[in-house]
């Protein structure tokens, strides 16, 4: 009897500990702070500017801007939100008149991925850090019948 009941409180502590370190797993907005900042990307023909404002614990937002020349060809409004689920991430293009929902699969200290299988393209959507002044994203998704990347490698720039 002795034994059993030591078991049995065994068992619940076991339960609370998981319980205590799940809860304290559970990624928030703020463990994105790497993403915070002005980013750009220079091609030839084009600008691209990714703006993350602050992270705190439930939210984030961000825009997206290319630019050819002196007009803009192309923005986003992003916001990335703390959910019952977990993190999602938001898009929502110019052409678009709602945006598209993509929930986090991975969250590390410099990794973040955000799925959602049901879009046409992209259904993936990852950001990564190689240090403080670079920002990689990476879209992917299938196109035309195959499995298409594209890389936004971005360096830190200056807030307009």
């Amino acid at each position: 009897m002795k034994y059993k009941m030591y078991g049995m409180l065994f068992a619940m502590f076991a339960v609370v500990c998981v319980g205590n370190v799940a809860a304290q797993t559970k990624p928030d907005v703020a463990s994105l702070s790497w993403m915070s900042g002005c980013w750009e990307l220079k091609k030839p023909t084009s600008t691209t500017y990714e703006s993350w404002g602050r992270s705190t614990e439930n939210l984030m937002l961000g825009t997206s801007q290319t630019i050819k020349g002196t007009k803009s060809v192309a923005f986003e409004f992003l916001r990335i939100m703390a959910t019952d689920k977990g993190l999602t991430y938001f898009a929502q293009p110019s052409n678009a008149k709602e945006p598209t929902a993509f929930a986090s699969t991975k969250v590390t200290a410099n990794e973040v991925i955000f799925e959602n299988l049901q879009h046409d393209f992209p259904q993936r959507i990852i950001y990564k850090t190689d240090g403080p002044d670079k920002l990689n994203a990476r879209i992917e998704g299938p196109m035309n019948g195959q499995l298409m990347g594209i890389d936004f490698a971005f360096v830190r720039g200056k807030c307009l």
